[in-house]
Formats: C-alpha cells, sequence, structure tokens
C-alpha cells in the first residue's frame, strides 16, 4: 500500500464514516433487492456492551480505536427455517489512531476473541458454536478472515467475515447465512468494493 494512502488516512475524520461503508447501490447485484435495516455509530462503549466476556471500553481505547459505523442489509424473504438463505450483508469501518492499531485489533481483539469463546453467549440468544480462520486473497495489504456457526433456533446461523486495512482504517465486510455454509466468495466481493470505495474518499475521489 502506498505511503501516499496511508497518510491520506489520517485526514478522515469521525464524521467521514459513514460515507466509508458501502450504501445499497454498491452491494453485489445478488444482494439488490435486501432491505437497509441498521445504520448507526459504533463508539467503543457500544462495541464493549456487544462483545464476547472480556471486552471494554477500555482495552478498545488501549488498543486506539477511536469509532466506527455500521450498515446493515436484510434479506426481504427472510425465512430462518430455510438451509442456505444469506439473510444479512453489511459493512463496517472503524477509525484508529496508527496503522498499528488497525493490526493489533485484527489479530488481537477479532481473530482471537472468536477463536478463545468458542462456546460462550454470542448475544441475541446464541452460542458461538465454532469459529474457523481463512486467509482472503485480492486484499491491498493485511486482511484476515473468519467463519463462524452459531446455535440459535432450530437452524443454525454461519456467519463468514473479512477484516482489511486501509492505512489506519479497518473496513469489515460480512454475510450471514442460515444452516452451516461459506460465503468467502460473496464476502470477498463486498470488501474489495468496500476497499475501492475507501480508497476513493480517502484520496478525495
Amino acid at each position: 500500500m502506498s505511503t501516499r494512502l496511508i497518510q491520506a488516512t489520517f485526514g478522515v475524520q469521525e464524521s467521514d464514516l459513514p460515507s466509508l461503508v458501502l450504501p445499497m447501490h454498491s452491494l453485489p447485484n445478488r444482494y439488490v433487492s435486501y432491505n437497509q435495516n441498521t445504520e448507526e455509530d459504533l463508539d467503543n462503549a457500544k462495541m464493549a456492551n456487544h462483545g464476547f466476556p472480556g471486552a471494554t471500553e477500555e482495552r478498545f481505547v488501549e488498543i486506539g480505536r477511536i469509532n466506527g459505523f455500521v450498515r446493515e442489509f436484510w434479506s426481504p424473504d427472510v425465512n430462518s427455517e430455510v438451509d442456505g438463505a444469506d439473510v444479512l450483508v453489511g459493512s463496517v469501518v472503524h477509525l484508529f489512531n496508527t496503522p498499528e492499531g488497525v493490526y493489533d485489533w485484527m489479530h488481537d481483539v477479532f481473530l482471537r476473541d472468536f477463536l478463545n469463546n468458542i462456546g460462550a453467549d454470542a448475544g441475541e440468544d446464541q452460542i458461538l458454536v465454532s469459529a474457523e480462520q481463512f486467509t482472503p486473497e485480492g486484499f491491498f495489504d493485511e486482511a484476515v478472515g473468519l467463519r463462524a456457526n452459531y446455535s440459535k433456533g432450530d437452524l443454525p446461523i454461519s456467519a463468514t467475515i473479512i477484516d482489511f486495512r486501509v492505512g489506519r482504517i479497518l473496513g469489515v465486510s460480512y454475510v450471514a447465512t442460515t444452516g452451516d455454509h461459506t460465503r468467502v466468495e460473496e464476502v470477498t466481493e463486498v470488501g474489495l468494493k468496500m476497499e475501492e470505495s475507501i480508497v476513493s474518499v480517502v484520496l478525495g475521489g
């Protein structure tokens, strides 16, 4: 990743974060019928409140996380009894003090917390049943992926997630699917579209 791009991310402000997550018109074609369900700030207190046991606002501040923003879209045909249905697609952006803070979050918070909390309560009446790391392809800089399975109701929910770094910005793309399925291709496409959008905004495009 170019030094110019990394330096440009230091000009990003918290007020810019909503423009860095994907809008409806930028989603892959397979998700064009989805409906926006969530759009909100993700400060450190909120992240800690929805995190795994041991997550605290102070821990996130120490790593260098400043703030974040999320935008999610739900399938208009959500049916938790149908196996293999993509029910949710989303993107999150996090702003950190430094690129090193992004790296630390990816490995010491994102990956470690998932892998160390298999069997734990994940909120919303869900239990994290399994978590498996994978290596995403096609991103400019550091990127890590995770496939997680949750138990909820009669049919499990699987989530495929990618974290990627653009300077001091962390981008996250994810797809949630009913049943035991992996969506690496789909979540990679969402992530690459988001990465392209972040680079364009950061460089003033």
